[in-house]
């Protein structure tokens, strides 16, 4: 590994911090969970993340430096998507699909996808390309996370690879089951006359 030019980091601490700030790092949503790394500061200065156990960091956090000076988390410019209108309804849709969610009083906001554009378009939502900092809500316990997938392939960080939707819970108060056939495995279904039981593959 690359020579670091501060100490490596063993902790995190929560925000809000009670000590000085002794440096910046930027991190986007998906850099923000992580275990061991080597990160640069906006002062280009090195230092190796080096935790006990994957880690989900928040805007505000900070990693605690071996000399026990604080490196300051940013959360980064990301390309995402502001909904508005049924929120309730919109939320639903897009916690069925596992897609992390920032949610606001008059407004949601999610990464930019296609797939779900379409989606929450035809559910009536009200969808604006924005140029923002990410903070999704966590999970049920403060510092967890939703880990959803990007339904755009080309630029996937999953890379190839076969996703198949868990069963859907049903739809709301008589929503229509939108996107029930992306990826699923028709042998979950023993009807009569149906076709064996077949994939259907993405073409990459």
């Amino acid at each position: 590994m690359a020579e670091t030019t501060l100490p490596p980091a063993y902790i995190i601490r929560r925000a809000p911090l009670e000590r000085e700030i002794f440096d910046l790092v930027t991190l986007g949503y998906d850099e923000r969970l992580l275990r061991r790394k080597r990160l640069v500061t906006v002062n280009d200065e090195t230092f190796l993340v080096d935790l006990a156990e994957t880690v989900s960091l928040n805007d505000g956090d900070a990693f605690e430096l071996n000399d026990g000076r604080l490196v300051q988390v940013v959360a980064a410019v990301e390309l995402l998507m502001e909904l508005r209108g049924d929120l309730a309804r919109l939320a639903w849709h897009i916690g069925n699909r596992h897609a992390p969610c920032q949610i606001e009083p008059d407004r949601l906001v999610i990464h930019r996808d296609r797939v779900l554009r379409l989606m929450l378009e035809g559910l009536g939502a009200q969808v604006l390309d924005i140029d923002a900092p990410f903070r999704p809500d966590g999970g049920a316990y403060g510092h967890g996370r939703t880990l959803g997938h990007t339904h755009e392939h080309g630029v996937s960080s999953h890379g190839a690879h076969d996703h198949a939707h868990a069963p859907l819970a049903g739809p709301l108060h008589g929503e229509p089951e939108l996107g029930r056939d992306h990826g699923h495995d028709h042998g979950q279904h023993d009807l009569p006359g149906h076709d064996p039981p077949h994939r259907h593959d993405h073409d990459f």
